[in-house]
């Protein structure tokens, strides 16, 4: 995944655990705009989530965020 994705979405999980609290869930749409202006990114991070970890549609924001830093 490239960098400028983990970046994103480290600093979009930060930012809703920040609003509502440690167990708030999101899904990969969080990460975009609801005008897909980059799909290779929105691809990128569909196949991260849903191919390659096998994700639920949604997901606690603090697992994905370790999950990222940790360089899953």
């Amino acid at each position: 995944m490239r960098q400028t994705l983990r970046d994103k979405i480290i600093a979009v999980c930060d930012k809703k655990i920040a609003q509502k609290g440690e167990n708030v869930g999101l899904s990969f749409y969080a990460f975009f705009a609801n005008r897909n202006d980059d799909p290779d990114m929105l691809m990128e991070a569909a196949t991260w989530w849903i191919k390659t970890h096998q994700l639920d549609h949604f997901e606690k924001a603090a697992k994905i965020r370790e999950m990222v830093q940790m360089g899953q």
